[in-house]
């Protein structure tokens, strides 16, 4: 039986509350969709902001106004929420966790990732190093949901095959979600061949919510938010601006692929 899933697009600003109202009402479209799962793009609570803005607005894990917003939204809504990111205290002054966290229907958190690889790119007078004010993550993240098994990625992250194979190390994964804010440069030139292989490779379904667009400090995100099937088939996209996109989720149309193409065991063999 097919599950109908959700991926939100933003082109958030620097300032939290009005980023929480506009991820409230994209999240109520998506439920009137049918949607049973919703993900949130990466820093959906603010682009742009400075980094003294963002280190002060790190949430201790359990509570803080945008933990309190995502569990609130799940349970009114009786869907899963994959939270995008947003920062928590890191236990260092002047670093802090980008953390994806996930609610169940009852608005209960049963999942945390905390992104594991750094952006990092300088072009001309394009600069990002993430590293300067954020902790990496340490562990690699899967659990189980009413979709599937799902893993979870943040943005960077998506450039590291190695890390989406060892989240299917233990059980085969349904469904990678990749919350994310690519910059337009890089989007254009690597976001959509990343996203199907990664796909392809693992023989999966995989949803990318992103920001997209160009944010009130002028920053321009690639969008392109896309849920992908197991074959690399693009079955739904959004180019730039605010939105949602859904598609269905169908676990025969995995286990097919998979018998068709067993490359799943096939690695399996090679670790050995």
């Amino acid at each position: 039986m097919s599950t109908r899933i959700a991926a939100i697009q933003m082109t958030s600003g620097p300032e939290v509350a009005p980023n929480l109202d506009t991820a409230g009402q994209l999240i109520a479209d998506a439920a009137a969709q049918g949607a049973q799962l919703v993900a949130l793009p990466e820093y959906f609570p603010f682009i742009g902001a400075s980094d003294e803005a963002r280190l002060a607005a790190r949430e201790h894990p359990g509570n803080g106004p945008i933990q309190n917003f995502l569990s609130a939204a799940a349970k009114q809504h009786g869907i899963w929420i994959v939270g995008g990111t947003l920062p928590l205290d890191s236990g260092e002054s002047d670093k802090l966790l980008n953390t994806c966290l996930v609610y169940d229907n009852h608005g209960e958190q049963v999942a945390r990732y905390d992104k594991i690889h750094l952006f990092a790119f300088r072009k001309g007078t394009e600069e990002y190093n993430e590293a300067r004010t954020i902790k990496a993550g340490e562990s690699v993240v899967a659990f189980d949901s009413p979709v599937g098994r799902i893993g979870l990625g943040i943005c960077y992250d998506l450039r590291f095959p190695e890390l989406f194979r060892q989240a299917g190390a233990d059980k085969p994964i349904d469904l990678f979600i990749l919350p994310a804010a690519f910059t337009e440069t890089t989007g254009k030139a690597h976001w959509e061949v990343l996203l199907r292989a990664r796909a392809i490779e693992n023989l999966c379904y995989v949803m990318a919510p992103a920001q997209g667009g160009r944010h009130p400090t002028g920053r321009m995100t690639h969008g392109n938010s896309m849920i992908i099937d197991p074959w690399g088939e693009i079955l739904a996209r959004r180019d730039k601006d605010v939105g949602v996109i859904v598609a269905d989720i169908d676990p025969t149309r995995i286990a097919r692929v998979r018998s068709n193409l067993p490359a799943l065991d096939h690695a399996v063999l090679l670790k050995r």
